[in-house]
């Protein structure tokens, strides 16, 4: 199992730079492609995944990503109501087909998923999008990966016991500082090789250690999703890793908090 979690990580980390590195169009179609997946598994969860609910959220999912792609994103909130009001709409005529929490299930998975994910593109379509765009992968996995070595040398007040029994308010505390150490690394290449920025290291450690807060959100929320509903993994598309929803459960929340840091301090 290491062996191939490895394996799949490192394909990942490559399938990863080749896509942000090209950006326009190749990050957005590879983020659309991922975010239809992962809303896929989410609505797989509630077994609507092959309904007319979860139709019309596959094509919600692909309207959004088109309006964003050819910078048409002013009609984005009405595209969002309209679909609030099909959802609803299917609900009420397919009377009693369908439970509220499944409709809920379908407008939650477009914008859980499709919506908050978008942002790794919307990053990479900013000035400096090709550097900045790491940032969101070092306040993600960074933290994961800081939070697990606090967690196993320092570990010793449980932070969610009934929901993750490993995660500990050490790991917690050293994924955030870890993150922030990671951004501020970040901040002073940054600084030195792209773009002076004012007080960067600053800057980029405060944005990678508030980045890393909605990453801790994001993967105990789809942990909680998973143990409310009795399944291991959300997919079988990464060997070892899971489905989409397991390995970007905390990018998820991390893009669009980073998307906006970045516009408030630089």
């Amino acid at each position: 199992m290491f062996w191939t979690r490895l394996a799949s990580g490192i394909v990942l980390v490559i399938l990863a730079t080749v896509t942000l590195y090209f950006g326009g169009y190749v990050t957005g179609v590879v983020t659309l492609l991922l975010s239809l997946i992962g809303v896929f598994e989410l609505m797989r969860v509630y077994k609507v995944e092959k309904t007319v609910m979860a139709f019309v959220a596959y094509i919600a999912t692909i309207v959004y990503y088109v309006l964003l792609m050819t910078s048409n994103s002013k009609y984005v909130m009405p595209m969002m109501i309209i679909y609030l009001l099909l959802v609803l709409a299917i609900y009420v005529i397919a009377y009693p087909k369908y439970k509220d929490k499944e409709a809920f299930a379908a407008f939650t998975s477009f914008f859980y998923v499709a919506v908050m994910l978008s942002y790794i593109y919307q990053i990479r379509e900013m000035e400096f999008g090709g550097y900045l765009v790491i940032l969101a992968f070092i306040c993600s996995w960074g933290n994961d990966t800081l939070a697990y070595c606090a967690g196993v040398t320092m570990g010793k007040h449980k932070m969610t016991p009934l929901l993750s029994p490993k995660k500990s308010i050490e790991g917690l505390i050293g994924g955030i500082l870890g993150a922030g150490l990671l951004g501020a690394i970040f901040g002073l290449l940054f600084n030195n090789y792209v773009k002076p920025v004012d007080n960067a290291i600053l800057w980029f450690f405060l944005v990678g250690a508030i980045g890393a807060i909605p990453a801790v959100i994001g993967d105990l929320a789809a942990s909680a999703i998973k143990r409310n509903n009795e399944i291991k993994d959300y997919g079988k598309l990464i060997p070892g890793h899971g489905g989409v929803m397991d390995r970007f459960d905390s990018i998820i929340f991390t893009a669009p908090i980073i998307y906006y840091a970045l516009n408030m301090f630089m």
